[in-house]
């Protein structure tokens, strides 16, 4: 009975929660008119997730989520340093192929978003076959480094979250 009429309980959270940060005031009208559109909202989308992905990890969530924003807070202070005090003829770009052993696509793109919100790297493709990922490095003298980073930090924890 309460998955027909909410089929996707943590996105009507989360569309409760930002609909009241948009509004940026916490009201009875706020919160009734967000808890309308967080409701309304997910029921008008059900058909379209059908194989909505399967969450297994709760604190692999909360673990992930903390990791990058650390490495976001870092690499906007790695990067800062790089366009501060480095010549531009010094920094090494280069783009990187990622391989990936991800097969969700929502895990691929949460790894792609990841990426491309930490300062200094920025994902540029998939590949077709959805087996690897160009990343461009604003320095890397060290590509094998960037790669294992990224599946180490990133992609085995989105592993255990997603499959």
């Amino acid at each position: 009975m309460i998955k027909r009429y909410l089929p996707h309980p943590l996105l009507t959270l989360v569309l409760l929660v930002v609909w009241v940060f948009l509004v940026n005031e916490v009201s009875a009208g706020a919160v009734i008119f967000g808890l309308i559109l967080a409701i309304i909202i997910p029921l008008i989308t059900a058909s379209f997730w059908q194989d909505r992905p399967r969450l297994r990890n709760v604190y692999g969530i909360c673990e992930y989520g903390l990791i990058v924003l650390w490495d976001i807070l870092v690499a906007n202070v790695i990067v800062a340093g790089l366009i501060l005090f480095r010549k531009t003829e010094s920094l090494e770009s280069k783009s990187v192929v990622v391989p990936l052993d991800l097969t969700s696509p929502e895990a691929i793109t949460t790894l792609a978003g990841t990426i491309t919100m930490t300062p200094g790297t920025v994902t540029i493709d998939l590949s077709a076959d959805a087996k690897s990922l160009l990343v461009h490095c604003l320095h890397a003298p060290d590509p094998q480094s960037v790669v294992d980073d990224i599946k180490n930090r990133y992609e085995r924890r989105l592993k255990e979250i997603f499959e």
